[in-house]
């Protein structure tokens, strides 16, 4: 993610469920200006991340950045579905067609 160099032009989603490989890229992602921040995950996990990204010192300003449970609501069950409705997020995001988190 360091190398990455996340501005403002970037998005960031977190997929693999594993605190040990998400936290640290959404404190990263945070730390730095992505458009967009969003993490896979049900609301009891968000809640968990939430309070795991708390414990370590992220704001609840920068938490508040972090769109989850990812992906627009459109009834999404299958991956490509929950594929799509994530692109469609970040779309709306960057064209400014997304409330605040």
């Amino acid at each position: 993610m360091d190398r990455l160099g996340l501005d403002s032009r970037t998005a960031v989603v977190t997929l693999t469920h594993d605190p040990k490989l998400d936290d640290p890229a959404l404190r990263r992602a945070l730390a730095a200006d992505p458009f967009y921040v969003g993490a896979l995950g049900s609301r009891k996990t968000h809640a968990a991340r939430l309070d795991r990204l708390r414990a370590v010192g992220v704001d609840d300003a920068a938490l508040a950045r972090i769109r989850a449970p990812v992906g627009l609501d459109i009834g999404a069950v299958t991956a490509p579905e929950i594929a799509l409705s994530i692109i469609a997020e970040i779309v709306a995001a960057r064209r400014g067609r997304l409330a605040a988190p």
